[in-house]
C-alpha cells in the first residue's frame, strides 16, 4: 500500500501575461485554437512568462514533499494547479483519492455560515458523507479548540481561528492527499506543534505536499524536496538538508545599506577569514571559530573607534553582538587604514544564513559615526535544522 502513487506530475507548466489587455486577447485566441489543438502551449508570446516550467514528480502514500523557494518562485501557482483552481498550459496531473487543501487563509469557507456548518460543507467537498462527518465533527471541534465559537459566523473569526478550523477539517478527515501552504505560520506555537503531531499521525496513510518559508518546519516532516526559482526546479531529490543550504545561499547577494554616516569614515569592510571562504562561498561549520577581518579608513585623524558588530538572521532580527574592544590612546591618522582581526571561538549559531551589520562609535561617549546593515554575510552549516538561533554544545552524563 505504501508504494501506491497518489500524486503524479508530468511536465507541468503554466504561463502568465504581464499585461491584462494582451492576456484577454490571448485568452480569446487560445479558445479558438483549442478547437483544433493549441500548438503554442509550450512557446511564449510577447509579454508572457513562465510561472511554472516543466515540473515532474511522483508522491506515494506515506511521503511528504516540501516545496521551497523565495517569493515569486512559482510555489503557489503549482499548488493551485494541484488543487484544480487553475489549469496548466502544458503537462499532466494525476491525483488519486480524496484531496484536502489549505492553500489560502479562509479559502473554502462560507463567511456567513457558522464554523459547524462550514465543517459539513468542507467535508462534503472532500467527498465524505454526512454520516462520516457526524462521526468526526466533535473531534474536529476539539482539535480546533473552537467549541465556544463553533456556532458563530466564520466572518467573525480571527485569522488564527480560521487556520485552526481549516487545518482541523483537512487533517481530521484524513484525506489521501493533503496540500498545505504557508497558513501554519499564522497559528500560535502551541497549535503549530499540535498540527505537526497530527501530521505525524496521518502521514503513513497520506501523501502531503507542504509549502513553507520556515526551513525547520520543512526539515521536520519532509522526505522529498523541490527548490524552485523563477518557476523551475533548481534542485530536486531526497537530500532535504542540501536543498535548504541552497535556499539559504540565495540570501547572500543582499546589498549593504548605509543607515547613518556623519562623513568621518571613508571606508569600512568586514570579511570572513576561512581557508575555504571566498566571495561566493562564505561557509563556516558549526563549532569552528568565527574569524573576521575588519578594515577601516578615516578621512581625518581620530582615536581608534569602537565597533558594534551585530549578527542578524535571514529575517533581519539581531541575534548576537560581538564584545567591544577599547583601544585607549591609540590614534589613526587622516587617510590611513587600520586593520583588525576579530575572533569568536567555537561558534554555536544554528544552521542558516547570517548577516553582519556594523556600527562605528567614538570611544569617549559612544557617539555614532557610521552604521551599515548587511555589510557582509556568512553561512553556518550543520546536519540539523533548528528554530532557535543558537545550538549550544552539550554533554550528557547518565547518572542512574
Amino acid at each position: 500500500m505504501s508504494e501506491e502513487v497518489l500524486v503524479q506530475v508530468e511536465g507541468l507548466s503554466k504561463k502568465f501575461c504581464k499585461d491584462l489587455k494582451t492576456s484577454l486577447l490571448y485568452g480569446v485566441k487560445d479558445l479558438f485554437y483549442s478547437l483544433s489543438g493549441n500548438t503554442s502551449e509550450r512557446s511564449l508570446r510577447n509579454k508572457e512568462f513562465w510561472a511554472v516550467k516543466d515540473i515532474n514528480f511522483e508522491l506515494r502514500r506515506g511521503e511528504c514533499l516540501g516545496l521551497i523557494g523565495h517569493n515569486g518562485a512559482g510555489k503557489s501557482t503549482l499548488l493551485k494547479m494541484l488543487n484544480g483552481l487553475i489549469n496548466p498550459d502544458a503537462g499532466k496531473i494525476t491525483m488519486r483519492g480524496r484531496v484536502g487543501a489549505l492553500i489560502e487563509l479562509g479559502a473554502g469557507f462560507n463567511p456567513i455560515l457558522s464554523g459547524r456548518e462550514n465543517i459539513y460543507n468542507n467535508g462534503a467537498v472532500l467527498g465524505f458523507s454526512k454520516k462520516e462527518i457526524d462521526g468526526k465533527v466533535e473531534e474536529i471541534i476539539d482539535f480546533a479548540e473552537l467549541r465556544e465559537f463553533i456556532d458563530m459566523p466564520v466572518q467573525n473569526y480571527s485569522s488564527g481561528m480560521k487556520v485552526r478550523l481549516g487545518f482541523a477539517v483537512a487533517a481530521q478527515m484524513e484525506p489521501d492527499v493533503l496540500i498545505i501552504d504557508e497558513v501554519l505560520a499564522v497559528g500560535d506555537l502551541g497549535f503549530v506543534l499540535k498540527c505537526f503531531k497530527q501530521i505525524d499521525r496521518i502521514l503513513p496513510k497520506t501523501a502531503i505536499v507542504f509549502v513553507s518559508h520556515s526551513m525547520p518546519m520543512v526539515s521536520r516532516i519532509c522526505n522529498q524536496i523541490i527548490l524552485m526559482d523563477q518557476g523551475e526546479a533548481v534542485f530536486q531529490g531526497t537530500d532535504v538538508g542540501k536543498a535548504i543550504d541552497k535556499y539559504y545561499s540565495r540570501f547572500s547577494d543582499n546589498e549593504s545599506s548605509v543607515v547613518f554616516d556623519d562623513g568621518s569614515i571613508e571606508k569600512v569592510e568586514v570579511n570572513l577569514i576561512h581557508e575555504k571562504a571566498s566571495s561566493e562561498n562564505k561557509i563556516l561549520h558549526w563549532g569552528e571559530d568565527l574569524r573576521l577581518q575588519l578594515k577601516l579608513k578615516v578621512k581625518a585623524s581620530m582615536e581608534i573607534p569602537v565597533f558594534n558588530i551585530i549578527i542578524m538572521d535571514k529575517e533581519q532580527r539581531p541575534v548576537a553582538i560581538l564584545e567591544r574592544k577599547y583601544f585607549e590612546s591609540r590614534t589613526v591618522e587622516a587617510q590611513n587604514e587600520v586593520e583588525f582581526t576579530i575572533t569568536h571561538p567555537n561558534v554555536q549559531l544554528s544552521k542558516g544564513i547570517y548577516f553582519i551589520s556594523i556600527a562605528v562609535l567614538k570611544q569617549v561617549n559612544l557617539e555614532p559615526l557610521l552604521r551599515i546593515n548587511n555589510l557582509s554575510t556568512f553561512q553556518i552549516v550543520h546536519d540539523e535544522q533548528h528554530w532557535q538561533p543558537f545550538l549550544l554544545k552539550t554533554s550528557y552524563d547518565i547518572v542512574r
